[in-house]
């Protein structure tokens, strides 16, 4: 991905972050020659050297991408930007966060990763909820599932939040945002112009 200095995040404390909170993304690779991509969640290992997922057993991407390097794609908040927000020309544009990551792609064809994977992504996503679904899959039903693994090779962090314009103007940005119910976009260039 394309990188300017000023919207390039290293901080790999800051990057992991992001992915936890942002864990639904895409998963692109080949497919017999052309680009395939699948949209799921995403859990990060412990030691943050993998990402694991799983595909449905019909999901023709989990046939041919067992040993390729994939791409995740992974977003946080995004929005137009008007010029006219701003003290001094400028141009129309868009604010967002993405992370790409590279990586090679592992097939798990045991059922005891499968219902690791799957029970670790029921937990992270159920403890939300007031009334706690209890984890229930049988064998037959992991059957249906292909779990996988990345080993990270490469990770790519961009947030493009108006931090190459003045301070004037990222304050008329945050408040054109948060009038506009962006407000998540308009915390995010909040908290990255104030680090």
């Amino acid at each position: 991905m394309y990188i300017p200095r000023h919207f390039q995040i290293t901080d790999r404390e800051e990057i992991f972050s992001f992915i936890e909170q942002n864990a639904f993304g895409q998963i692109i690779s080949t497919l017999q020659g052309r680009l395939f991509s699948t949209h799921i969640p995403f859990l990060v290992s412990d030691d943050k050297q993998k990402l694991f997922g799983h595909f449905a057993r019909h999901n023709p991407q989990s046939k041919d991408i067992d040993g390729q390097e994939v791409m995740v794609t992974l977003e946080g908040p995004h929005g137009y930007i008007s010029p006219s927000w701003y003290l001094n020309p400028g141009v129309p544009t868009w604010n967002y966060q993405a992370v790409h990551i590279y990586g090679i792609c592992k097939i798990l064809p045991e059922l005891t990763a499968v219902k690791t994977i799957v029970d670790r992504l029921s937990n992270k996503y159920e403890e939300a909820f007031e009334t706690y679904w209890e984890l229930d899959y049988n064998a037959g039903m992991l059957k249906h599932i292909v779990a996988f693994e990345i080993e990270i090779t490469n990770i790519q962090c961009k947030y493009k939040l108006s931090q190459n314009r003045s301070e004037q103007d990222r304050e008329n940005v945050i408040t054109h945002l948060q009038n506009r119910g962006s407000v998540a976009l308009a915390n995010a260039v909040k908290e990255t112009n104030q680090q």
